[in-house]
């Protein structure tokens, strides 16, 4: 028996990853550690341009990425319906990849590279918005049922590590090389998914055996009503609920943003790289040990009411510490805190609550919650603290204090959310119960 025969039976008997499949699975893990790492090298780059322009600047800059986020959404649906999804995934990736080394050469070019900074903040911020997205397509395009309910555990891994190493390379190539050198970096990086991409193409025909699985877009492309999302959207309460949750979080991590930016300007930008990446190495360590330990035992043990509060209200605790001590370390500490609690409790937490409402309104109205009022959201607060900031000249403990009273409501929100959510799930429970009774008793008869 050879040595690679031998190797990949322990790989099967550990992970349950057959042996035509680990090629597959082991380059579909590299490809989304690529990206993530990628991203998180980025990430620390353009926030620490924020810290250059004014509380109105950023605002005016958010509400771009509104409006900028819709269009692009809107294009990448249509590319969806008229682009074969074999080319789509390379063309995404090489367009974002491109643009990226171009914003660097642009740099070094132009006098003044305010405009080109402020055009690269918006650039990473749409790119968050799809890269994921593009990859989990990819990967629904590439394996069967059966086989992602093995495998898609372990290439998520990935995920994770990518976005703990991006940081820690970040941080280092801060200290040595400076932020510039670092985008380049990071822009170059972004080339390496191309070959990947086709070459897990290659794989699905001749490894895999999975030519006849076509990954189902429909309901990202464009056709019917536009407007059908908004509408089952305003017509639901429950929907209107989770939106405002939403909106009220939007509130608090812009407060923390905007804050983070004003305590930040009195260090250099690659200081400033230095500190955001490793307050995001903290995050994502902390998100995974969450997700990893917490967040299925805490919805199980507490109950949904709970889990959608307990962020919340440890967020109204730490504002007022923070209202009495407005300095960094306690605000890092609060960005860590509410960053990690999303990603690791309040985040899959709200993403359970798609599953009390039937499929076709998760396809139409979910993109409308997802972006248009997330992203709204970050316009409408952006310039609610501008203008209470630079308009009216309001410090950072006042607005501690506002934020606090924002995530009291936040918290109430989520407790009142999850009773409903509750309810909802029970009547449900009991309507498939009653109609599996009638048709045992139909069919006893």
């Amino acid at each position: 028996m050879s040595t690679d025969f031998r190797i990949a039976n322990i790989i099967r008997s550990t992970t349950l990853i057959e042996r035509n499949e680990q090629k597959a699975v082991f380059i579909s893990f590299a490809l989304v550690f690529v990206l993530m790492a990628a991203y998180y090298m980025l990430r620390p780059v353009r926030d620490a341009m924020a810290s250059d322009w004014s509380n109105t600047e950023i605002s005016l800059l958010w509400n771009i990425q509104f409006f900028l986020s819709l269009g692009f959404v809107a294009i990448y649906g249509l590319a969806v319906s008229r682009i074969e999804f074999r080319r789509l995934v390379p063309s995404v990736y090489g367009f974002f990849a491109i643009s990226f080394v171009s914003f660097h050469f642009g740099a070094v070019m132009v006098e003044d590279p305010v405009l080109l900074d402020k055009g690269f903040y918006l650039w990473v911020s749409l790119f968050s918005l799809f890269h994921v997205s593009v990859f989990w397509s990819l990967m629904a395009d590439l394996y069967n049922k059966e086989q992602s309910k093995r495998l898609f555990g372990f290439i998520a891994v990935g995920a994770s590590a990518g976005a703990i190493v991006g940081p820690i390379v970040a941080t280092l190539a801060a200290q040595t090389i400076g932020s510039e050198s670092l985008m380049l970096s990071a822009s170059l990086i972004m080339l390496i998914p191309l070959p990947i991409v086709y070459y897990l193409q290659l794989l699905k025909r001749t490894e895999l055996h999975n030519e006849s699985i076509q990954v189902d877009l429909s309901h990202m492309k464009i056709g019917g009503n536009p407007l059908a999302g908004f509408k089952d959207f305003f017509t639901s309460p429950y929907l209107m609920g989770i939106a405002a949750f939403i909106l009220l979080y939007t509130a608090i991590s812009s407060f923390a943003y905007f804050e983070q930016t004003n305590l930040l300007r009195d260090y250099d930008r690659d200081q400033r790289t230095q500190i955001l990446a490793m307050l995001a190495l903290v995050v994502n360590i902390l998100t995974f040990a969450l997700g990893f330990f917490a967040t299925s035992r805490l919805t199980t043990k507490l109950g949904m009411p709970t889990t959608l509060a307990l962020v919340p209200f440890f967020m109204c605790a730490a504002l007022l510490i923070l209202a009495f001590a407005p300095i960094l370390t306690v605000l890092l500490a609060l960005q860590v805190a509410r960053q990690s609690g999303n990603y690791g409790i309040t985040r899959p937490a709200r993403e359970m609550l798609f599953t009390s409402v039937s499929r076709e309104s998760r396809f139409k109205a979910k993109p409308v919650v997802d972006v248009a009022i997330y992203r709204g959201g970050d316009a409408v607060w952006s310039s609610a603290f501008a203008l209470l900031t630079d308009g009216m000249g309001l410090g950072m403990a006042a607005m501690a204090a506002i934020g606090a009273g924002i995530a009291a409501v936040w918290a109430g929100t989520g407790m009142k959310l999850g009773s409903v959510f509750n309810r909802r799930t029970e009547t449900s429970q009991n309507s498939e119960f009653a109609s599996e009774n009638s048709a045992a008793e139909y069919s006893t008869n």
